[in-house]
């Protein structure tokens, strides 16, 4: 039975992130990857610019940056947003390659095979654990990393109500043929989350992220193909696909509210995607405020990363960035012989954030001024720089929830 020191479920983002920078510095890692290697991660594939300028070097996978981006109240009012701070998309495939390669040259054993909760048991040295060929390893400390269903986290730290999980679903679509592809982010109209389009090198990420307790499947599959089709435009010369702003002006996210596709167009480009979409779908942790005070993400030799502690942004589900920092603040308190200090360190880092976030979702997806708050946040920054600027930073991922209406409030009172 091999030994290391540090055994690591899941390499996605937090897995390898912890395995590089604790391999780099001597620790013997061995880093499990259950995932196919042609089946990705159900994620929209975007790092923040928060994440950029944290870990610069992430720009080296290959990716796009996107600096410009649509968005769309639930009425369906377009804001084209200019970022000051670009992010970037990838797809998960290239994103996790690049993080787990990464890790391997660090001197990380990496080991393609899944992990079972139930293949996971205490020792007198730590932890042994057995993956689905039977090999056997053990180690002093176990680190899931396994995502938002993980069953080690379950079993470590208790399991999470379906009210606390968000559901993220959607299609990878081709890219529009001869025209590059918008970034869209559509709020929906009544329900709380958001549509997105994501353009990567190879194709269209569409999606839709909601919360469990409202998640109505047939419904919400019907509104994204309405997004879907109206993204595209079945161009008669020559049969490409082409964006809707290259040639009948702004496009009208939700079907119903808009004449602009013909039922024959719209016929002709849902069989179009029918033939060549590809369908994917996700969990993913969306805490409750009190959850934050009562649960643990680290204990006696084991600690929980990324989407398997629950880390991610309750408002819009994104949890990349906090993978990365929660696999670095880990590592760090592994380095410093102090690791179960980590629960100490990513509270005090971002987690009063994160609690705070969830303590505004209800608020964010509410009402503002006699309409819903993402209508209001659209419609003021159509005429106001200072709120543009305000909701670029948002996107960037350096403007908190807590603060949010305050400045938007504020800009709004403002001389243009």
């Amino acid at each position: 039975m091999e030994r290391f020191d540090v055994l690591i479920v899941g390499a996605g983002p937090a897995g390898s992130f912890a395995a590089e920078r604790l391999a780099r510095k001597g620790v013997r890692v061995a880093l499990f990857d259950g995932r196919p290697p042609d089946e990705p991660k159900a994620c929209g594939g975007g790092v923040t610019a928060k994440a950029l300028k944290a870990w610069p070097h992430l720009l080296d996978a290959v990716g796009r940056t996107i600096d410009e981006i649509d968005m769309y109240s639930p009425s369906g009012k377009q804001l084209h947003l200019k970022l000051d701070e670009p992010f970037a998309v990838y797809s998960r495939i290239a994103f996790d390659t690049f993080l787990r390669e990464q890790a391997r040259d660090s001197g990380a054993t990496v080991i393609a095979e899944k992990v079972s909760g139930r293949a996971v048991k205490r020792c007198d040295a730590g932890w042994i654990l057995r993956t689905q060929s039977t090999a056997q390893f053990e180690g002093g400390w176990l680190v899931a990393a396994d995502g938002a269903n993980s069953a080690i986290a379950k079993k470590l730290a208790g399991a999470l109500p379906p009210a606390e999980m968000e559901v993220a679903f959607g299609y990878r679509a081709p890219l529009p043929a001869g025209r590059s592809a918008p970034t869209v982010v559509a709020f929906l109209p009544g329900w709380v989350g958001y549509a997105w389009a994501f353009p990567r090198l190879d194709h269209v990420s569409f999606g839709i992220a909601t919360s469990q307790d409202a998640f109505d499947h047939s419904s919400l599959d019907s509104l994204l193909w309405d997004f879907m089709i109206a993204y595209y435009r079945n161009e008669t010369a020559g049969g490409g696909w082409v964006t809707p702003e290259s040639k009948r002006g702004p496009m009208r996210i939700w079907k119903r509210r808009s004449q602009q596709i013909d039922s024959a167009e719209a016929t002709v480009v849902r069989q179009r995607l029918e033939q060549t979409a590809q369908r994917y779908a996700a969990r993913i942790p969306g805490l409750a405020p009190r959850t934050w005070d009562t649960r643990h993400a680290c204990g006696e030799n084991w600690a929980l990363l990324g989407d398997a502690a629950g880390f991610a942004d309750p408002v819009t589900g994104e949890g990349i960035y906090y993978a990365l920092r929660s696999a670095e603040l880990f590592a760090d308190a592994y380095l410093a012989g102090e690791p179960l200090d980590y629960e100490r360190r990513w509270r005090s880092d971002f987690g009063r954030d994160l609690q705070r976030a969830s303590q505004m979702r209800r608020r964010f997806y509410g009402n503002f001024w006699g309409a819903p708050f993402t209508e209001r946040m659209i419609e003021f920054a159509r005429g106001h720089r200072g709120i543009r600027r305000v909701l670029g930073e948002l996107v960037a991922g350096d403007q908190g929830y807590t603060d949010l209406k305050r400045k938007l409030a504020r800009s709004a009172l403002k001389p243009l």
